[in-house]
């Protein structure tokens, strides 16, 4: 294809902003919709044209297309599932211009059901099938956490132990369908598969999960919305303890924060850790670089505020490891902020980060005193 020899050839400037994608995607986008429309060869000629460039914007963005029958090209952008990376995503769609014959979407939407059947919809693995027919659910119940989420998905048909991973995997690709990706991959706090005989309460249609999950959802912004955390006056505890090889592990630790009994308002755990080279025998950082994972932790915090909702927890040192820990009303902004640092420091320091939920905080649980 002439289009494909055309693009590998043609020298063209690096994409580092979502203005650029959008201005390579633009100059490009009549030969890509061609391929689309014209199914050939959409591997070659749209997935390995469009990766490379969304590569060089950042790691981590992945994509679905095809064309709807008013033949408008549908081109979804896709975390799949990882939350760091579900903003960079939602900020590339809507950096995108109004393009004719393109309709771009952020994370794979829900089903609607006043366009598409729900009970038609199933999806096949390894020769099982998962679909409204055999999938039900219920809500386990915890008095000591009750703001979690957690639900077992039953699954009806024949439930081999030896298939558990499949049947596990082609329920989530289910619930990811039924209830968007947005939804599956932030409203829960534990999911469990199960067969039918394993069940142990009374079983609720899996159509009722939507609803189920609304009726949360409303239940604990209720409770929580606008509720935050004054850590001016706080209080801080030093802890030291040793690695199993017998290094040091220092950490401070607001200890007042861990004895607040709302954390379920803060409930996503964001830790960045920061690898440097350490003093040989403690692994611990040497005077000049103990100044610079300072700075670099006055600047996170300095963007993460608690009268926002980030509520900076501590940090520990540790074999040659800094990692500092946050509670957080959102994942989004700390993704932003983190990935900021990650780059803006790449030359001194290998840095990594993650963020998860943990509405109870048990991430911090070696910390609690008393």
């Amino acid at each position: 294809m002439n289009f494909l020899k055309n693009i590998l050839h043609k020298k063209e400037d690096p994409i580092q902003s979502y203005h650029d994608f959008w201005n390579w995607f633009q100059k490009n986008e009549r030969n890509l919709y061609k391929v689309i429309k014209e199914k050939r060869d959409v591997k070659e000629n749209f997935f390995n044209i469009l990766s490379p460039k969304l590569d060089e914007l950042r790691d981590g963005y992945h994509f679905t297309a095809g064309m709807s029958g008013d033949g408008i090209v549908r081109l979804t952008f896709t975390a799949d599932g990882v939350i760091e990376n579900i903003v960079f995503v939602e900020e590339l769609v809507q950096s995108a211009p109004e393009i004719k014959g393109w309709k771009i979407i952020a994370l794979k939407q829900p089903i609607d059901e006043e366009e598409l059947d729900i009970d038609s919809v199933s999806i096949d693995m390894s020769g099982y099938t998962f679909n409204t027919s055999n999938l039900s659910f219920y809500a386990i119940e915890d008095p000591a956490h009750p703001d979690e989420i957690d639900i077992t998905v039953v699954y009806h048909d024949d439930f081999d132990e030896k298939a558990a991973s499949t049947i596990s995997s082609g329920t989530s690709i289910f619930l990811e369908h039924y209830l968007g990706e947005l939804r599956f991959a932030t409203a829960f706090d534990n999911i469990t598969v199960v067969g039918k005989s394993e069940a142990e309460k009374e079983l609720v249609p899996i159509l009722k999960l939507r609803d189920f999950l609304i009726w949360r959802e409303k239940e604990f912004i209720e409770k929580y919305e606008g509720l935050r955390h004054n850590t001016e006056n706080d209080n801080y505890s030093g802890f030291t303890a040793e690695t199993e090889e017998g290094k040091p592990v220092i950490a401070v630790i607001n200890t007042d924060l861990l004895a607040w009994d709302s954390k379920a308002s803060h409930p996503w755990t964001a830790i960045i850790e920061i690898n440097y080279n350490g003093v040989e025998d403690s692994g611990l950082p040497d005077e000049e670089t103990l100044h610079l994972l300072d700075d670099i932790e006055n600047n996170i915090t300095g963007q993460l505020q608690d009268f926002e909702g980030y509520l900076n927890v501590g940090r520990e040192t540790s074999n040659n490891i800094r990692a500092i820990f946050f509670a957080c009303k959102d994942f989004r902004k700390p993704s932003r902020v983190f990935d900021e640092i990650q780059h803006t420091f790449a030359d001194s320091f290998e840095i990594s980060f993650g963020i998860f939920k943990d509405k109870y905080w048990r991430s911090f649980s070696r910390f609690e005193v008393g």
